[in-house]
């Protein structure tokens, strides 16, 4: 569900003129506002940045893979060759349908 202008100002307590500044790239928001309009819609301050892909923009994704950075490497290695596989059986899969 999108928010409109009005809404989304409300919920980061300013005016929607603020926000439409903020989409139109007139006005730059502050280290607390980006954090508040990441929380608000759902995404990261990296992404609002453009310095991640569209796959962290998805905060449980990015909490998912920052769980498996912090395991040991033999851990690590061993989720990451699972992983692998099964991207590599899925898309084997979806290519003979």
């Amino acid at each position: 569900m999108a928010l409109s202008q009005q809404r989304l100002a409300k919920l980061m307590e300013t005016s929607y003129t603020v926000i439409g500044k903020y989409e139109r790239d007139e006005m730059k928001p502050s280290i607390d506002m980006a954090m508040n309009l990441a929380k608000q819609i759902d995404t990261t301050v990296g992404y609002l940045l453009g310095e991640t892909k569209e796959v962290l923009k998805d905060p449980e994704m990015l909490k998912r893979l920052n769980d498996i950075i912090a395991l040991p490497d033999s851990d690590k290695s061993h989720i990451l060759y699972t992983i692998d596989n099964l991207l590599a059986s899925v898309k084997t899969r979806l290519a003979y349908k």
